[in-house]
């Protein structure tokens, strides 16, 4: 579970020898390695999500920099996917924002703040896409949230939870997106954090330190919920081998980013079989899926070329610099992506844009391959 304090920057291979990989591996070119024109900003960024055109942003940052100008935005941001203009979307949290989701006009946000622009909400908060009003969905939360997913009507919400609107939860919970309200039926519950939440046909994946979901045993760090009864899905049956940190879902499968020692990324298929597992010589924090090719983030700089580690999780049977980011093809091979960012905590998130065809990574990082890129970049 190292956090890596070097960076290994890779060395930049020439347009034929790119133009040659691509035609040998095709899946290589989902995305870029250069990143895209993009705010930067001035801490720490936990949360992308895109609607359309716009991609909202949200961390512990206090301002944002676009061509040398310096805005000021309240742990939440918003700009154009495409040019990487800052629009005019400036609600304001007083702490950290740690989760986003949207879902038609709205996007929800959560953390650990008290007031969103002026107005008390309690670690989760519903605004406009279109100006960042503030909504009337507010909600009394103990404990902190993590993670958000939007899917069959309802918003689902987990992390440290133990009572929403002085009802008791065991670390779940979901709210109907139509009237705002807790939903009373949906009430599965975890042993222990649940950090990440993904949807996917009518089923909520959870990953986390849990030893027990529904209090059954092999349930271990990574399960599947019914989206509408939260009943345990018991055809599921994974086993990751760490602290599961973020999921993913595509039509193939489930993909988890895990811990040490080391860390690991790793696909599932729909009954929990392994399809394949990478290592690295340091945590997995952040996974999405991409035209069937994971991205990784975390705090590694290599990526193992087998599966041992040794001590404070080092590849101990070879390895190739990936620092901080990788991908991971359908097969699980490594592909060549390699944007090489910087920092000892590296990437905290990563999104896709599938109908834009990009990836976006936010963290701690200010550089990606030697250039300046504060705490969010942008591939496509």
């Amino acid at each position: 579970m190292r956090i890596s304090q070097h960076v290994r920057r890779a060395a930049v291979t020439g347009a034929a020898a790119l133009a040659a990989c691509a035609l040998a591996q095709p899946a290589d070119a989902a995305v870029g390695s250069t990143a895209r024109m993009a705010p930067t900003f001035n801490g720490s960024v936990y949360a992308i999500a895109y609607r359309g055109d716009t991609v909202y942003v949200g961390g512990s940052f206090t301002s944002t920099t676009v061509g040398g100008r310096v805005v000021s935005r309240g742990r939440l941001a918003a700009f154009d996917s495409r040019t990487g203009s800052l629009l005019d979307w400036q609600p304001r949290a007083d702490d950290t924002v740690r989760a986003l989701a949207v879902s038609g006009p709205s996007v929800y946000a959560a953390g650990d703040f008290d007031h969103v622009s002026g107005q008390a909400r309690d670690s989760l908060a519903r605004l406009d896409a279109t100006s960042g009003a503030v909504g009337t969905f507010a909600h009394g939360i103990d404990g902190s949230p993590r993670a958000l997913a939007v899917g069959n009507g309802r918003l689902y919400l987990a992390g440290t939870i133990s009572r929403v609107d002085r009802r008791d939860r065991e670390r779940l919970a979901a709210f109907s997106l139509t009237t705002g309200r807790l939903d009373d039926d949906w009430t599965p519950t975890a042993d222990d954090t649940v950090h990440s939440l993904a949807y996917r046909d009518s089923k909520v994946y959870l990953g986390g330190g849990f030893h027990r979901v529904d209090d059954v045993r092999s349930t271990l760090r990574l399960a599947a919920v019914d989206a509408t009864s939260g009943e345990l899905d018991r055809s599921f049956r994974p086993s990751p081998p760490a602290v599961v940190n973020a999921v993913a879902v595509d039509g193939d499968g489930v993909y988890a980013a895990m811990g040490g020692p080391g860390g690991r990324a790793a696909a599932f298929g729909p009954s929990g079989r392994t399809r394949w597992t990478r290592t690295f010589d340091g945590d997995a924090q952040a996974i999405a899926v991409l035209d069937g090719t994971a991205y990784v983030g975390g705090h590694f700089d290599r990526a193992c070329t087998g599966g041992a580690t040794g001590a404070h999780g080092t590849c101990t049977d070879g390895s190739v610099s990936r620092v901080k980011l990788a991908a991971v093809r359908g097969d699980g091979s490594l592909a060549d992506w390699a944007p090489q960012a910087n920092g000892v905590v590296g990437v905290r998130t990563i999104a896709v844009d599938r109908a834009h065809g990009t990836v976006a990574a936010g963290g701690d990082f200010t550089m990606i391959g030697g250039r300046p890129q504060r705490r969010f970049a942008s591939f496509g």
